[in-house]
């Protein structure tokens, strides 16, 4: 791959003295696609929504009669792809697409195709390939396609020849026997999943059961011309060779009215006999039986999700290998073509040794060509299981013969004529079978293999993998069957390129060799880096950096190399470069530094590639002996980095003291500060340090004197740093100024000046470091006249934009040097920001890590306080026995009551505690932190005056809900639980509902309201709060819970749930006639899913057998709903908003709008 990169020394090696001048950027190219993976396998690239389209290409890809047929057609029937431009041409597109898709997914060497061309010649824009669709509308839409493309050629009946079937329903008169038929055609069989266990009982149940009409239900026969009884069936007539299933896992809730993804268990056979359900069911079981190839798994919901696809390797095409067995070493079969790969070292050996002419070897010897043999070494790959090699052999005396010093071994006679008829009888077997096994695999080559291919991943699976798609939410879609009896020719056996044309076959093979010198250049474009040589003869050190000599161009040498050489490499080429060099050759990291050239690392280890230590582009190398530099020791190493400060001290021997001297001095960063005193040949004083980014001014604080043995690193300096020296022995020489007035001391400087730049003016304000932002905030109001307490700071970030208020939380990330900052205040006014930030105004500025120079602004607005909530609280108080509080409210009317009450009417004989119909009153907001626990906020709330009327104990009294379109909605649980975890929201509201004693409802309890029937009249009485275990959630265990709760046999009752939406009642049976002439079994279906959808707060109305026997559990109000359909049908709308809300803010993230669905369609050209 990599050419002659390695053949010379020079070949990855260019050099130049220029450095700096006329550099070029280099371009990288771009990288070329990758080659397969391990799997031999290509996946198919998404265009980000295109997973759908994916799927089914690669199950028809690994359909070779599809495939073969496609590719049967030739440019003569088909056109050409480059006369698709010509609106003489008749060019089929899509056809010609898929045969170019199908030959790079065989032979294209690269990780994933691309379906950007075909979707092309579908006519979608990027938007269609941005939206996800249906895959099994797809299938349908692509073979009609296919089916216009292929119009008047020889492939116009390749999709009814593949895939079409028939279906033929017949209904039988019982009077008169007459049959009356009627035939469909079918592309693939679109089975139920709901209320069915697995495929074969979905086919019986289509296919076997018959479906009676009489009594009410009767058939008019054309015969008999009257009413009579008859029974209606199904049965498959015609069988297509491949057969496609459709899962119907998507369906319609009508009582929430809204889509909903089945995701119970269906089961689906490797291999299923259809006899059973064909009308014709004389011939040979085997004409009936299919074998599973392809399962397209979608996995999500029914508003999205995502698909990908299991599929058997029919024709052995890819290497199958799982996981924990890839860290076995790979076997070189180059040289086993003319022999079958076995697993069996006693035949392998024997094979060595008879090709032998003398049939004599050493035993070493044995075991290198062993090694040539199968590509890994006898230690590796037996040694474990049989051994050294010479025990083996020794074992095996009986086949081979060993010398006395047992270092020649020879086979035995009788066996040398026993390995040559097995070599002879195993010529006639063909090497190109055993490609497709992974190699250390064992006798596999006669099964096809599952893999897993997900866009561009392809990954192998096991056949038990399958049975993981029977349920949940990532489960089986489409289903696809092949024939048993269709066999493949041995000659397509692992060979991509069985018949496919032979002008595809030459613009594959164009396109891999394309790819591989793409990939050649790349790698070794990608590979060669420079690297800057400094050459130590022509460098000295001075003021405690490295500067050239003479001139910068003539000291550095510009170096192209290969960074996958080796340091050692590096040294033998850079010695050839440099004739003149003598001694040992250190080579060092160097990096330029404001006081010049540094050397921080020395590079060790010549067996390692530029690569390992880590050496980058453009890098600056240091030649030279690794001790000095003419003449001079050089120091090394970040500890010793040399800082460039900016020194300001008294003029010598000046009469005015503030007249400054600024002196550039460089100074060791692991030296002592100290040394400044000796550097400027001062005797003592105070050394002042500044920020130079301050703006406005300068800030300086001083060090004391025991923090002058600190290094100048301790202290906080950097290049550039400005540190100022000040004579102590008179206090009147003070250089800093307060006020107007001279400093003379130390702790005089602990303040923070305030310049207000907006004025023409420059004013001043001194604020001490351990004042609150209050006390700041104060004083700039005062001091610029602004009324009002609407004001807050906000820290101006790096861009000169109003940044983050001044917090404890908002500045964490600011670094705080123990200096006295001058903050700069910008006057601004600023409109009211919404977007709240944890604020505190008795944090001190020091504690809010102010730094030298940072500038302030004084906005306009109060901010919230930290994750406030302003939470409106509501009264809710239900009717029942356990009302509770010193009054109740009046229910009389129908109309808002003082106090913000929501009120519905009551109707008598209705179904009591009725979400609609119970009042709601407003008793005021409360603003708590969302850090704040449910009980703290029923404490908060009971503080509220319209709640003093009420008599409550405890927080625990109280149950909360929250409040959705003016009714309870979800139910908040535990009270040590944070609001946020309740993800409450910025407008959530809540209302509280009185209890009698405390509760303490555990994750899988559930509250329902019970309701016991009046005998005798459709109406209730008071409801009646129940708490049921839902962890299983049956109707059986439901009906024993509330048997319990009101004391009655649990046969002698009858239970429903309300639907206010719809006035009616739903009966809870603990068991559904689900019975079929082959399985006779209960089943159990889960309350919290269709079509009851039991949840917190739900209405569940008993009825007492033993005092009443009819199944009406209907009230008056009912009846009138149902009469008023305009009422019932605003009262129904309603209530599913409602329901969808409750849903909503149930889930634990929010929902979000679903897009519109739009049809899916393939445009194509008409060809008739």
């Amino acid at each position: 791959m990599f050419g002659d990169l390695f053949e010379e020394d020079y070949s990855s090696v260019s050099t130049t003295n220029q450095y700096g001048k006329g550099k070029e950027l280099k371009a990288k190219p771009l990288e070329p696609p990758a080659p397969r993976e391990f799997t031999n396998l290509s996946g198919i690239r998404n265009q980000g929504g295109t997973c759908y389209l994916n799927s089914l290409l690669q199950t028809l890809h690994f359909t070779p009669e599809f495939r073969e047929a496609l590719f049967s057609l030739g440019p003569e029937e088909l056109g050409s792809l480059e006369e698709k431009d010509n609106p003489d041409a008749k060019v089929r597109i899509i056809p010609l697409q898929l045969q170019r898709l199908f030959a790079q997914l065989l032979l294209l060497d690269q990780e994933a195709a691309s379906t950007a061309d075909l979707t092309d010649s579908f006519g979608w824009t990027s938007n269609e390939e941005m939206r996800q669709h249906d895959v099994q509308e797809l299938n349908r839409i692509l073979f009609s396609a296919l089916e216009t493309s292929l119009v008047g050629t020889s492939g116009h009946d390749l999709i009814n020849r593949l895939y079409h079937g028939t279906i033929v329903n017949q209904i039988v008169c019982k009077e008169c026997k007459n049959v009356s038929e009627k035939q469909e055609d079918f592309l693939d069989l679109t089975v139920a999943v709901k209320n069915v266990t697995g495929l074969e009982d979905a086919l019986w149940n289509m296919y076997v059961e018959e479906e009676v009409f009489d009594c009410d239900n009767l058939y008019h026969c054309g015969s008999c011309d009257r009413l009579v009884k008859a029974a209606k069936s199904a049965k498959l007539r015609k069988l297509p060779p491949f057969l496609t299933v459709s899962l119907l896992r998507f369906n319609f809730d009508f009582v929430k009215c809204e889509r909903y993804k089945e995701t119970s268990c269906y089961t689906f056979p490797l291999r299923i006999n259809l006899k059973p359900f064909c009308e014709q069911s004389q011939l040979d079981d085997l004409e009936y039986m299919y074998d599973l190839f392809s399962v397209i798994i979608h996995k999500g919901g029914c508003y999205g999700g995502h698909y990908h696809v299991y599929i058997k390797d029919v024709d052995h095409l890819g290497n199958w290998q799982l996981q924990e067995e890839k860290s076995k070493p790979d076997v070189n079969l180059k040289d086993l073509q003319n022999e079958e790969e076995i697993d069996d070292p006693l035949m392998i050996l024997k094979t060595i040794l008879s090709q032998e002419e003398s049939n004599l070897i050493l035993v070493d010897l044995l075991g290198q060509k062993f090694l040539k043999k199968i590509g890994i070494s006898w230690n590796k790959k037996y040694r474990k299981q049989y051994g050294p090699l010479r025990k083996f052999l020794q074992l095996h005396s009986q086949i081979f013969l060993l010398s006395s010093d047992q270092s020649k071994v020879s086979l035995l006679k009788n066996s040398s004529l026993q390995a040559e008829s097995d070599l002879q009888r195993k010529d006639q077997q063909i090497f190109k079978t055993l490609t497709s096994e992974s190699p250390g695999l064992n006798d596999r080559t006669s099964c096809s293999h599952w893999f897993d291919i997900n866009d561009s991943k392809v990954q192998p699976i096991e056949e038990k993998d399958i049975k993981q798609q029977f349920q949940g939410k990532e489960s089986a879609y489409m289903l696809f069957y092949r024939k048993s009896q269709l066999q493949r020719p041995p000659e397509a056996r692992a060979n991509p390129r069985y018949r496919v044309p032979c002008h595809l076959l030459n613009e594959m093979d164009a396109a891999n060799i394309e790819l591989q010198t793409k990939r050649t250049e790349y790698d070794s474009t990608n590979n060669i880096f420079e690297l800057h040589l400094h050459l130590g003869p022509h460098y000295h050190f001075f003021n405690g950096a490295l500067h050239p000599v003479v001139s910068q161009t003539e000291s550095v040498w510009d170096l192209t190399f290969d960074k996958r050489k080796t340091l050692g490499d590096l040294r033998q080429s850079i010695f050839q470069l440099l004739e003149f060099w003598e001694g040992d050759m250190v080579l060092s990291v160097a990096k330029f530094v404001p006081a010049g050239l540094h050397i921080y690392q020395t590079l060790d280890g010549d067996d390692l590639t530029l690569c390992d230590i880590e050496i980058a582009d453009e890098e600056d190398i240091f030649v030279w002996n690794g001790v000095e530099v003419g003449g001079i020791q050089i120091p090394t190493g970040i500890d010793c980095e040399p800082l460039l400060l900016n020194v300001l001290h008294p003029a010598t021997g000046s009469e005015e003291c503030r007249q400054l001297v600024e002196s550039p001095l460089v100074f060791p960063a692991n030296a002592e500060v100290g040394t400044v005193f000796t550097a400027l040949a001062i005797p003592g004083g105070v050394i002042f340090t500044s920020n130079t980014a301050s703006v406005g001014g300068e800030s300086w604080t001083a060090i004391p004197k025991e923090d002058l043995k600190k290094t100048f690193r301790e202290q906080g300096l950097r290049n550039g740093s400005s540190i100022l020296i000040q004579d102590s022995s008179n206090d009147n020489n003070s250089l800093l100024t307060k006020q107007g007035k001279w400093i003379t001391t130390v702790n005089e400087v602990d303040w923070v000046q305030v310049n207000n730049l907006c004025q023409l003016e420059s004013e001043e304000e001194q604020v001490k470091i351990s004042a609150t932002v209050n006390a700041c905030l104060k004083i700039m109001l005062e001091k610029f006249g602004l009324p009002g307490d609407t004001w807050h700071l906000r820290k101006m970030d790096w861009c000169y934009e109003a940044g983050e208020p001044l917090c404890e939380e908002g500045n964490r990330g600011i670094g705080f040097t123990n200096k006295s900052p001058v903050v700069c205040l910008f006057l601004a006014e600023v409109t009211s920001n919404k977007k709240e930030f944890p604020y505190s105004q008795d944090a001190t500025l020091k504690e809010l890590m102010l730094c030298s120079g940072d500038t302030l602004l004084l906005t306009e607005g109060k901010l919230p306080s930290p994750g406030l909530l302003n939470v409106p609280i509501w009264w809710y108080q239900p009717p029942g026995p356990k009302s509770q509080g010193k009054r109740h409210l009046d229910q009389t009317n129908c109309t808002p009551s003082q106090g913000g009450v929501w009120r519905a009417t009551s109707t008598p004989g209705a179904a009591g505690d009725v979400h609609a119909d119970v009042p709601l009153r407003y008793l005021g907001d409360v603003k708590i932190s969302e850090d704040a626990t449910l009980g703290e906020l029923k404490a908060q709330a009971m503080t509220l005056p319209s709640l003093s009327e009420f008599f409550i104990p405890s927080p625990a009294f109280l149950r909360a809900w929250t409040v959705d379109s003016k009714r309870p909605g979800r139910l908040l649980r535990k009270n040590q639980q944070q609001l946020r975890e309740y993800k409450l929201g910025r407008r959530t509201e809540i209302c509280l509902e009185p209890l009698q004693k405390e509760e303490h409802l555990g994750p899988q309890d559930m509250l329902l309201r019970t309701q016991m029937r009046l005998p005798g009249e459709r109406a209730y009485a008071l409801p009646m709060d129940m708490v049921w275990d839902a962890a299983r959630g049956t109707a059986s265990s439901l009906r024993q819970r509330v048997a319990d709760f009101y004391s009655l046999p649990v046969e002698k009752i009858e239970i429903a749930k309300y639907f206010p939406d719809k006035f009616e009642w739903l009966p809870v049976s603990s068991w559904n006639q689900q019975i079929t002439k082959r399985k006779k079994k209960k089943k159990q279906d889960n309350l919290q899913g269709a079509p009851y959808y039991l949840k917190d707060g739900d209405i569940i109305g008993i009825k007492n057998l033993l005092v009443e026997e009819d199944d009406d559990f209907s009230t008056v109000r009912d009846d009138i709903g149902r009469e008023d359909p305009a009422l019932g049908k605003r009262k129904s709308l309603e209530a599913l908003r409602v329901q969808s809300n409750s849903l909503l803010s149930s889930a634990e993230t929010p929902g979000r709008p679903h897009r519109p669905e739009a049809s899916l369609s393939i445009h194509v050209g008409s060809f008739r």
